[in-house]
């Protein structure tokens, strides 16, 4: 084996700078999400628009009247509260951390059929 010839120190860092390890990892910036304005108290005309429109939605939730009144869900929350003691909506179901609504079902709308019974053979 004949013997090895010896790079000087400028190409050796040369050589190390060229290679993929030499360059160090920069991590990425994430995703952005632009920061909600949501109003924490109702001014007039969201209330208004917020007892006009909600009751006609198929099914409420606090994250829904939050995301389309643009309020926030503790205020959304505390304003479907009210409207059920107005008897505007109804309770589905209750859960500690979530409540679903819906609008009350008019004459004319029929309400989804109950599943039938098993039967036992």
């Amino acid at each position: 084996m004949p013997p090895k010839i010896q790079k000087s120190k400028e190409a050796k860092a040369k050589a190390a700078m060229s290679s993929s390890k030499g360059k160090k990892k920069k991590w990425g910036k994430g995703k952005v999400r632009d920061k909600l304005v949501n109003l924490a108290l109702f001014d007039k005309a969201t209330f208004d628009k917020f007892n006009k429109e909600v009751p006609g939605y198929k099914i409420v939730t606090a994250s829904i009247a939050s995301e389309r009144m643009k309020v926030r869900a503790s205020l959304a929350k505390s304003a479907l509260r009210r409207l059920h003691a107005e008897g505007k909506i109804e309770e589905i179901v209750k859960h500690s951390g979530q409540v679903v609504y819906r609008k009350f079902a008019v004459e004319g709308e029929t309400e989804a059929p109950e599943a039938p019974a098993a039967r036992k053979k």
